[in-house]
C-alpha cells in the first residue's frame, strides 16, 4: 500500500506560490483522498522517482487544476482497475532552460485496458468502449475531456498507452516556471481581503451562525446561510458556476452531517463541485478528525471556537 508522505513528495514543487501551509494541506487532501479510494479497491499504488531528491523545490502552478487533473486520472485509474491490482508512477523533470522546467509523471494501472479504437476517443466529452468493456461502468464521462483542457490550458500534453486486459499508461508533462521560496512571498493585509467574496456557511447552531455572519459580513463578504447538510446541498447545486467562492461547513449537524454533505457536493455534476474551496468548522481537533475531513474533500480544517484572523487567512490562501 502507499506510504505515508510519498504523494507529498511527488507533488510538493506543483503548488501556486503563496505559502507553505496551502501546499501541505493539498498534499495532505490529495493524499487521503486516493489513499481512501484506492485502500477500498485493495489497490496497491506505489511511487519512484527518476532523479533522486527535487532540484528545483518551488514554481508557479495551479494547485487547483493539478488537483483536479490528478484525481481524475487516479480516478480512473482505480476505477478500472482489477480488485488487488496496482498502480505504479514515475515521476522526472527536465532541467531547467530560461527559468523553466518541465515536470512529467508516467502512470501505469493494471485495469481492463483499452482498444486501439477508443484510445482514439479518450478525450471526446462521453467517449465509452463497448459494452464489454468500459461501458459497464459508464464510460469516462466528461473526465478526461477536462483533464486535457486543463493540461493544455498549462501549456502540457498528456499521452495515453493502453492494451486490452493489460492495464493503461498516462504520461502527463508539464512546464512549470522556477519560483522564489515561499518565505520571500508573504501575504499582506491587503492580499488578505475577502470583502466581496460569496460564502455559504452551513451551521446548525443559530447563535454560531450569527456570530460567524457578523464576523465575516463587517469584512465584507456576502453569506448565505444553510441550517444543515442536506440544505447546503440544494442551495449549491441550485446556483450557477462560480456563485459561491467558497464553503464554511459545520461537522456536526442534523439531517446530514458535514462529511456526508461534503462527499454529497464532491460527488455532483455542478461545474464547481470538486473545486469549490470547502472548509471544515469543527469543535474536534484531532489528527484523525482532519484526515477524516480531508478525505471526504475538504481542503482545510479549522478548529472552533472560529477567528475571524484565522478565516480570512484559509480565504484568503483559496479564493484571494
Amino acid at each position: 500500500m502507499m506510504t505515508r508522505n510519498t504523494l507529498s513528495n511527488m507533488f510538493q514543487n506543483n503548488l501556486q506560490i503563496c505559502s507553505v501551509t496551502q501546499h501541505q494541506r493539498n498534499c495532505w487532501m490529495l493524499q487521503a483522498i486516493i489513499e481512501q479510494r484506492a485502500k477500498d479497491r485493495g489497490i496497491q499504488i506505489q511511487f519512484c522517482s527518476k532523479k533522486e531528491g527535487l532540484r528545483y523545490p518551488f514554481i508557479y502552478g495551479s494547485p487547483v487544476h493539478l488537483r483536479r487533473i490528478f484525481l481524475n486520472i487516479y480516478g480512473n485509474c482505480i476505477k478500472y482497475n482489477r480488485i488487488g491490482g496496482k498502480i505504479r508512477t514515475v515521476s522526472d523533470y527536465t532541467e531547467a532552460v530560461d527559468g523553466i522546467t518541465t515536470y512529467e509523471w508516467t502512470i501505469t494501472d493494471t485495469g481492463i485496458g483499452m482498444s486501439r479504437e477508443y484510445q482514439e476517443h479518450i478525450f471526446e466529452p462521453f467517449s465509452q468502449e463497448r459494452e464489454d468493456a468500459r461501458s459497464t461502468q459508464q464510460g469516462i464521462g466528461l473526465g478526461m475531456a477536462i483533464v486535457k483542457g486543463l493540461i493544455e490550458k498549462m501549456g502540457g500534453t498528456i499521452e495515453v498507452k493502453s492494451e486490452e486486459g493489460i492495464g493503461s499508461t498516462f504520461i502527463i508533462r508539464i512546464p512549470f516556471k522556477l519560483a522564489p521560496a515561499p518565505d520571500t512571498v508573504k501575504k499582506t493585509a491587503a492580499q488578505m481581503d475577502i470583502s466581496g467574496l460569496n460564502l455559504l456557511l452551513v451551521e446548525d447552531n443559530e447563535l454560531n451562525a450569527e456570530i460567524a455572519e457578523t464576523l465575516l459580513s463587517d469584512e465584507g463578504a456576502n453569506l448565505t446561510v444553510a441550517e444543515d447538510g442536506l440544505q447546503a446541498v440544494r442551495m449549491f447545486q441550485e446556483k450557477p458556476e462560480g456563485y459561491f467562492d467558497a464553503i464554511l461547513m459545520d461537522i456536526m449537524m442534523p439531517v446530514m452531517d458535514g462529511i456526508t454533505a461534503t462527499k454529497t457536493i464532491r460527488s455532483l455534476k455542478h461545474p464547481d463541485a470538486e473545486t469549490i474551496p470547502i472548509i471544515a468548522m469543527t469543535a474536534n481537533a484531532f489528527r484523525e478528525d482532519k484526515e477524516k475531513c480531508l478525505a471526504a474533500g475538504m481542503n482545510a480544517h479549522l478548529a472552533k471556537p472560529i477567528k475571524i484572523e484565522n478565516i480570512k487567512r484559509i480565504l484568503s490562501e483559496y479564493c484571494v
